[in-house]
């Protein structure tokens, strides 16, 4: 995750034109807390998910959304999927896990390259530079940026640089997660994963 001396803090509602999706998905995919699970386990969310699915240009019938029934579940799921296995987890969520074509140490160098753009640093604390929600929580800032600057050729500039890293970083390693994810059957994650691909594949050309 990412630290910087004034972090704008976008807050996560369900009216999606107004919802920071970067943010929204760095929230789902974070390490486990009571936070997300009871935002996850409202009733309404299946309604909600259904408008992002929609709005993200899919057609036909939206996949049910299951959630799990505890915490305990929920958190036990998040490990066993993300976190813990061997030789590996089923999915990290760490793009050096999925990239067999480069050294894991050039793609987190890579990253940190394109983070020194807004003076941003990963807390290693907290995650490493090719961790998903890092990822995320850069291109939410980026975009806040560039929304915010009046300066044209900033805008464009940092247009170009959002549009490159997704392309080499992002969108170079989600589809193979959200492949393997829904592999697994489990509840509630792949549905999220498979929405983020088709959110930042729409990022990327918009």
């Amino acid at each position: 995750m990412l630290d910087r001396a004034t972090n704008q803090q976008t807050a996560v509602s369900m009216n999606w034109e107004q919802t920071d999706l970067y943010r929204f998905f760095a929230r789902v995919f974070a390490p486990p807390s009571r936070d997300c699970f009871e935002f996850l386990a409202r009733p309404s969310v299946s309604e909600e998910l259904s408008d992002l699915w929609h709005s993200l240009g899919y057609e036909g019938e939206v996949p049910e959304f299951t959630w799990f029934a505890t915490y305990d579940l929920y958190e036990s799921a998040y490990i066993s999927l993300f976190d813990v296995g061997l030789p590996e987890p089923v999915v990290p969520l760490f793009e050096s896990a999925h990239d067999k074509h480069h050294p894991a140490q050039e793609i987190a160098l890579e990253n940190t390259y394109f983070y020194d753009i807004l003076g941003l640093k990963s807390n290693p604390a907290t995650g490493v530079p090719d961790y998903l929600v890092t990822q995320l929580e850069f291109l939410g800032a980026l975009s806040f940026t560039q929304e915010k600057t009046s300066d044209h050729a900033t805008r464009v500039s940092l247009a170009r640089a959002k549009s490159e890293f997704l392309e080499r970083h992002l969108l170079n390693w989600v589809p193979v997660a959200s492949t393997k994810l829904k592999q697994t059957g489990a509840p509630g994650f792949p549905l999220l994963m498979d929405m983020l691909m088709r959110f930042l594949q729409k990022e990327r050309v918009a």
